[in-house]
């Protein structure tokens, strides 16, 4: 099939990327979002997230036409779902965009379609995707009544791509197919071989959403080890820092660095959505998240501590006058995604219990989100560095890397991350 128009339902931090590498290939693509903010920003031919290089790829494709938002979607050949899966309740999965995309999208499908479930999902979600366009569309034949011959075409394949690097990542990182039928995966790797160079591996739909999910709860669990090492170290007067460092020298050992907690769209979330399947058996899986979960609360009661000790040594003082400066907002270095953020969730912590000035200090942004400036103050490294009574390092970016420890001297230091250590 020749794969004339492509349309990408959700233009975020995966949709967009996404959709602006088939446009490069000169393939006709059609961006659906909600947002209208955004749909506008594209046809401009710009950008509303950051990620390297993506700007001039969407430009490209904006100027030369392969490219074009809108917010109601269109007939296309094959629709690629990039919508959110968040929580509600008790870590539940909320598939309510897939129902929404699913659902706008029905009535422009036609016979020979595909569509292609790209959001991380609890295992079944593809399944109930395919339930819900069969609902919407009782004159077209699926695949799960009507096997290889029906007349929509319907995988699951999971992103597997880095924020900062995802362009790239995109071309060259391994694909993972899950199709409902052999010929529903052969469909998806042939839209998928527009434009990957990595291996196009088929299995079902199931174990498609599984590895995804697999994938990052590997992940979480070794970060929980490294996570629940710190707080030991830091109760038995030990360097966690150092301890891993010779901990790493044994050749089958390799430790990751602890933090301050985990964050992202990914680690934070996709173990839950096996925990949500099988509660009784995903026992490890449940215990390391808690981990992970937990170490924000950590990283509070140490910063009372260090406000404590500070008035201690400085009776004069009180803690209206004691001001604190966090390090960091994004959920890992060098990007300035705050979704699913310890850091963010711990700065606002803080400055709900401390009476004093609380300084965010995240040089990726230039403000904050509606939703947190009312909360917080963003500052610049040059201006919070002497004001700060203490300093909270939360976020490893090569920023604060730069920092030298005179800068830091007469400072409460306490560093989640370990760069500022020696």
């Amino acid at each position: 099939m020749p794969f004339n128009t492509i349309s990408v339902v959700g233009l975020g931090y995966i949709g967009l990327p996404t959709a602006a590498v088939f446009a490069s290939r000169k393939k006709q693509v059609i961006g659906v979002d909600v947002n209208q903010n955004a749909v506008d920003i594209i046809n401009r031919g710009q950008i509303h997230i950051v990620e390297p290089d993506l700007d001039m790829v969407v430009h490209a494709a904006v100027t030369e036409g392969y490219l074009r938002a809108t917010t109601r979607p269109e007939p296309a050949d094959a629709f690629l779902i990039a919508v959110p899966t968040p929580f509600k309740g008790d870590h539940e999965p909320d598939l309510g965009y897939i129902e929404s995309a699913s659902k706008s999208i029905a009535p422009v499908l036609k016979k020979g379609d595909l569509v292609i479930l790209e959001s991380t999902s609890p295992v079944g979600a593809t399944e109930q995707m395919a339930a819900w366009l069969a609902e919407a569309r009782p004159d077209l034949s699926f695949p799960q009544t009507h096997g290889e011959s029906s007349d929509i075409r319907i995988a699951h394949c999971p992103e597997r791509v880095l924020p900062g690097h995802v362009l790239h990542e995109l071309v060259q990182n391994d694909r993972v197919i899950g199709g409902m039928t052999p010929k529903c995966s052969a469909l998806a790797i042939s839209l998928y071989k527009i434009f990957v160079q990595g291996e196009c591996i088929v299995t079902n739909a199931r174990t498609a959403e599984m590895c995804k999910l697999t994938e990052n709860s590997s992940r979480d669990v070794n970060i929980a080890f490294a996570n629940e090492l710190s707080i030991i170290c830091d109760k038995l007067d030990i360097n966690v820092w150092e301890l891993i460092r010779l901990a790493n020298r044994h050749p089958r050992v390799n430790i990751l660095q602890p933090g301050p907690g985990v964050g992202g769209h990914c680690i934070a979330v996709d173990p839950w959505f096996i925990v949500s399947k099988t509660p009784d058996e995903a026992r490890l899986i449940r215990t390391a998240r808690e981990v992970n979960d937990s170490k924000p609360e950590w990283v509070l009661d140490k910063v009372k501590i260090a406000v404590a000790e500070l008035l201690q040594k400085n009776p004069l003082k009180t803690a209206y006058e004691v001001t604190i400066a966090c390090f960091g907002l994004a959920f890992k270095p060098d990007i300035d995604d705050l979704r699913e953020s310890p850091a963010v969730s711990i700065t606002l912590n803080i400055a709900a219990c401390h009476p004093g000035r609380v300084l965010a200090v995240e040089p990726h942004i230039e403000k904050l989100p509606a939703k947190l400036t009312n909360q917080l103050t963003l500052s610049s490294i040059d201006h919070a560095l002497p004001e700060a009574d203490i300093i909270v390092l939360l976020v490893d970016h090569k920023f604060f890397k730069e920092i030298s420890l005179e800068q830091l001297e007469g400072r409460k230091i306490i560093d989640t991350r370990g760069i500022w250590n020696s």
